[in-house]
């Protein structure tokens, strides 16, 4: 199928089956499509959580709009962002990328040196503004690729950041939850979405040629 295709077949899921898991080697798929995707600079500013454990996802719907989906899904992905950029967080990556393409570390020093002047005269608010925003590409992604493979989704950000920061520990990783995707496979006789025609803006509405 095409990816137009794919994208007309999905739809956030209301209700999943508890009974029906996702395989490891697809959820690794729909990892890999989030770990590749494009992010300022290339800092990948984010991290992606995996929670399977029910224990886990019981104390995670405290606070969430749809306890259930969250609690009923194979998977909950924790898209979370970088708390605030650093010169050490970003000499990191850049080691990590010269050392993967054999380069001499500091190759690209005059382009680190520029990002962290630019990120250094704001506060760790903007940063995790910025950083908060490359999440939702690779949230994206991972959406199509699960579509792909015929694996339902749910994203969502009605949940408690707050709850969800406390119950993983995401303070002591410098990180901070941004949205979450549940995966799994729909409940047929109880989502109530699956049998209803998937509506959109017209083209003609939605695109604004200039």
């Amino acid at each position: 199928m095409s990816l137009i295709e794919d994208l007309n077949w999905r739809h956030a899921v209301k209700a999943y089956d508890p009974a029906k898991k996702v395989s490891e080697e697809d959820l690794n798929k729909i990892l890999e499509s989030a770990r590749l995707a494009p992010t300022s600079s290339g800092l990948q500013p984010f991290r992606v959580i995996v929670v399977e454990n029910q224990e886990l996802k019981e104390k995670m719907v405290q606070g969430a709009l749809n306890p259930e989906v969250m609690r009923d899904s194979s998977h909950v992905l924790v898209f979370a962002a970088w708390d605030s950029y650093s010169d050490e967080k970003i000499d990191k990556v850049y080691d990590h990328h010269t050392d993967v393409r054999n380069l001499p570390r500091g190759r690209f020093s005059s382009y680190t040196d520029k990002i962290k002047e630019l990120y250094g005269a704001q506060t760790p608010e903007e940063h995790f503004a910025h950083t908060a925003r490359q999440t939702y590409i690779a949230l994206g992604l991972a959406m199509a690729q699960a579509a792909e493979l015929k694996i339902d989704t749910t994203p969502a950000e009605g949940f408690s950041n707050a709850v969800v920061d406390e119950i993983l520990g995401l303070r002591n990783l410098g990180l901070k939850s941004v949205s979450l995707l549940y995966i799994g496979y729909r409940d047929e006789k109880n989502d109530w979405l699956s049998h209803m025609k998937k509506v959109r803006i017209p083209m003609e509405e939605f695109i604004i040629k200039m």
